[in-house]
């Protein structure tokens, strides 16, 4: 830029900013637009970053260690324990699930069962009610020990604190309730209420028997920690066959904090979304804002100001607006955690002292203002284009024709800008990329849906109704309000509607489809001694019912083709596969509810090297194929099968089944105990409740697993985070909602005139009542088919395609979103109308 042009660029901030004495008037919608999704984005980011960072700045507490070394069905061997000893104070705990029951055999309920020892917690506390010493709480007293439990089993069981229960062959007291435990979160998600008791109890219990599946945890406060590489480096280098699952402070609940970051992700992108919403506001202010300036602009370009000083003007202007609207939503998202804290510091970990989060608000200050460009500098683009002459003859500017290239190219920069922004600070890019095509899709399909409409109404025939030939009329019309009511409504709709039928199709497969086909019960640490009396018991309770039982062990994959996993970059759909045990058994034949996608079963007596057959799709996930190896540790030892032939798994059925299917030869003779299904669809709710205490009381140490219970707790989580999804939604919803109004509303001037002409020609105000109620009913209902449309294939892509699930369409969803969309038309069109019916003719008529 020449010297010239810095004095030119000071005059044109000066006019703007004495333009501006002049107020907001007109830009509150954009306001609302740029503040609603800046403070969605800033207020998401700004929590995550505050949990994320509570579980890296608390991870001793949430570990209640420096490390912890996890090793399943089996204990540390005596050399294992001297070099965890070498370390730093140990304390030992022991995780697994099991049934208590009271003395009379009358009630029962399953169990999650921690044994900890003495010097457990090594860090933080354990809270109960009342509040004792843990030593008193799990002493022993005569031949009962002492026991901490949740709330929820004891309101389960109907008792109190000082009452007994029994849990294997051991008797305990219940001395007080749970309140919290350090490392509750570290531990994951539990499906059944705590337990706590001493290791001496759990001992005493007999649970502990050959293949049970139990979890000893081996916590260690170190005078120095190390890093996790360091230190999983050193105890693999000395027991390279331990199998043991390694974890430090700094990474004291990975899945919690990846769960964490994804729903940021998911929340950031819906955010994103509204934002764009938005954009149409943006845009459609802009140009309402620059067509009731269109005589200064007029007078500024015939005083000899170029065109460029013209357009900086108004540029500066919009930027300044915006930056307000940006301040505001920057102030709700700074204020989030805040707020988080009082609903989420007793389901999360938040931080001690709640601060600002720059970086949050930065990403969403960036997005706010790429947004507010983008959609701003087209209309500019129109009015730099049009000649003085022309704008103090016409009403308003001629959208008709795109602007000149260097504002595309603007524009299309922005857009650019912010695709990639949303891509780089996404946890999963695949995801984003995903989400922002559909984005894009969605924008250019609602374009051609409104030309679509206004196409229609063009070749619409000539109807006899006055009101409705008028409504017909204005929805192809130069000017008319199409583009802007389908565009505004339509993606906001659209997203409701996909996440509605998502979560309606999800509570379906577990109410219905899942419900039917499940099986009634679950049995697990069948010992091999126990088998048959166990089937006795099942067969006088239940004799017609189906009874599946498989060997069942635990095993840990450490390397695929020789490689460790744990310095393989995994995709996120195989990570789960890897994280932990996995349940593995062995089979002869291919097992039910699977089919081979690709390779061959071996043979009946097969006794070559061991093989494994694995689920196809997480084998896809993960990048392998046939012959490759896998090694999984069990018992302690590391084993090595190659892959003979994946195969298609029907999870969804809730049956046995397996990741992974091994050949009999590959544990002959290993230890382990039996898992095993009964099914029979005409059991009773009281039936169940005898089967369930009959296995209890005879055999105490087999843990069973009540399958609707599961799927009831399962379906009290969907529901928890569909609300948030539809909360997420609903950011969108009010966005679309606000560009509604201000499209509406940028509408009336030319409305007011059209009305003021009609009813001087005759038009009552009934009549023309009509004829709008009739637009915006057509816009409407087009605008809600094409969210039906659009958000039932969206959400069978997600359900059939993602989740490998039936996905039906849901007529409730498609009622709602009809109504909904022709109440937000009609209601707020008609809202605008009605002021503008009301105008005088006079002064009106003399503007024309």
């Amino acid at each position: 830029m020449n010297g010239a042009g810095f004095p030119r660029i000071s005059i044109a901030w000066r006019l703007a900013l004495r333009e501006l004495r002049g107020g907001l008037s007109g830009f509150y919608i954009f306001l609302a637009c740029i503040a609603l999704g800046t403070a969605a984005i800033a207020a998401v980011n700004s929590v995550s970053r505050a949990i994320t960072g509570a579980i890296a700045t608390q991870g001793q507490s949430l570990l209640a260690a420096d490390a912890r070394f996890e090793l399943n069905n089996r204990e540390a061997t005596a050399q294992e324990r001297t070099f965890l000893d070498t370390l730093g104070q140990v304390s030992v705990s022991t995780g697994l699930r099991s049934m208590v029951r009271l003395p009379n055999g009358s009630q029962q309920a399953l169990v999650e069962v921690k044994a900890v020892d003495g010097a457990y917690p090594l860090y933080g506390s354990v809270v109960t009610d009342p509040q004792r010493p843990l030593s008193d709480l799990l002493g022993r007293e005569g031949d009962a020990f002492g026991a901490v439990a949740a709330p929820l089993l004891l309101e389960r069981l109907g008792i109190e604190a000082g009452q007994e229960l029994l849990i294997g062959n051991a008797r305990i007291r219940i001395t007080a309730a749970l309140v919290t435990e350090p490392d509750a979160l570290s531990e994951g998600f539990g499906f059944a209420p705590r337990l706590m008791l001493s290791r001496e109890a759990l001992i005493a219990s007999g649970l502990i028997q050959t293949g049970s599946l139990v979890e000893h945890s081996y916590k260690v406060k170190m005078p120095a920690p190390l890093s996790r590489a360091a230190l999983t480096e050193k105890a693999n280098a000395a027991f390279p066959a331990a199998g043991w699952s390694i974890r430090t402070a700094d990474r004291a609940a990975p899945s919690l904090t990846e769960n964490v970051e994804r729903f940021s992700q998911f929340l950031t992108l819906v955010g994103l979304t509204a934002l764009i919403v938005g954009g149409v506001g943006v845009a459609n202010a802009v140009r309402a804002f620059l067509d009731a300036k269109r005589t200064t602009i007029a007078t500024f370009k015939c005083l000899g100001a170029p065109a460029f000083v013209v357009t900086l003007i108004y540029l500066f202007q919009i930027l300044m607006i915006g930056a307000i609207g940006i301040a505001i939503g920057l102030v709700v998202g700074a204020a989030a955690p805040f707020a988080a804290l009082g609903f989420l510091k007793d389901i999360l970990p938040l931080p001690k002292e709640t601060a600002f989060y720059p970086s949050a608000l930065g990403l969403a200050a960036l997005f706010g203002l790429l947004t507010t460009f983008a959609f701003a500098v087209l209309p500019l683009g129109h009015a730099r284009e049009v000649p003085a002459t022309a704008l103090f003859r016409e009403q308003s500017f001629d959208q008709s024709r795109l602007p000149s290239w260097p504002y595309l190219l603007a524009a299309g920069t922005a857009l650019v800008a912010l695709a990639g922004l949303a891509i780089l600070a996404a946890e999963d890019r695949f995801i984003a990329v995903v989400f922002l095509g559909a984005v894009a899709g969605a924008f250019v399909l609602l374009r051609l849906v409104a030309a679509g409409i206004a196409a229609l109404a063009r070749r619409a025939p000539r109807v006899s109704s006055p009101a409705l030939r008028l409504a017909i009329g204005n929805i192809h019309r130069p000017g008319a309000l199409t583009p802007s009511v389908v565009l505004s409504l339509g993606l906001g709709l659209a997203l409701l509607v996909t996440l509605s039928l998502i979560d309606g199709n999800l509570r379906r497969q577990l109410t219905g489809t899942m419900m039917q086909e499940a099986p009634n019960f679950f049995f697990v640490d069948i010992q091999s001694s126990e088998r048959e009396g166990f089937l006795d018991v099942l067969e006088q309770q239940a004799p017609k019912s189906a009874i599946t039982q498989v060997p069942m062990l635990r095993g840990r994959i450490m390397a695929f083709n020789g490689q460790d996993v744990a310095k393989m970059n995994v995709p996120p759909g195989g990570r789960w596969v890897l994280r932990g045990d996995r349940g593995i058994t062995y089979e002869t034949t291919l097992p039910t509810n699977s089919r081979l996608t690709e390779g061959n079963w071996w043979p009946e007596n097969y006794e070559g090297e061991p093989l494994v057959s694995f689920s196809a799709r997480e084998a896809t996930e993960l990048g392998l194929k046939i012959g490759d190896t896998v090694t999984v540790n069990v018992l302690g030892r590391n084993i090595t099968a190659r892959i003979a032939n994946f195969r298609a798994i029907q999870w969804e059925s809730l049956s046995i089944n397996f990741v992974m299917v091994f050949s009999p030869n590959t544990f002959r003779g290993a230890p382990h105990a039996w898992l095993a299904t009964l099914s029979d669809a005409s059991l009773t709710p009281q039936q169940e409740g005898a089967i369930l205490r009959a296995v209890t009381n005879a055999y105490p140490t087999i843990t069973s697993v009540r399958v609707k219970d599961a799927l009831d707790m399962a379906e009290g989580l969907l529901g928890q985070l569909a609300t948030a999804m539809r909360a997420a939604a609903a950011v969108a919803l009010i966005a679309s909602v606000l560009v509604l109004s201000g499209a509406l509303a940028s509408g009336n001037r030319a409305r007011t005139h059209d009305a003021v002409i009609l009813k001087t020609l005759g038009g009552t105000r009934a009549m023309l009542m009509r004829a709008f109620s009739y637009e915006y009913m057509i816009l409407g209902a087009a605008t809600a088919i094409f969210a039906l449309l659009a958000g039932g294939l969206s959400a069978w892509f997600v359900v059939s395609r993602i989740m490998r699930l039936q996905s039906t369409f849901l007529p409730d969803v498609a009622a709602a979103t009809l109504i909904g969309a022709l109440v937000l038309t009609v209601g707020i069109g008609l809202a605008g109308t009605w002021r503008v019916l009301g105008q005088k003719a006079a002064p009106v008529l003399r503007e024309l």
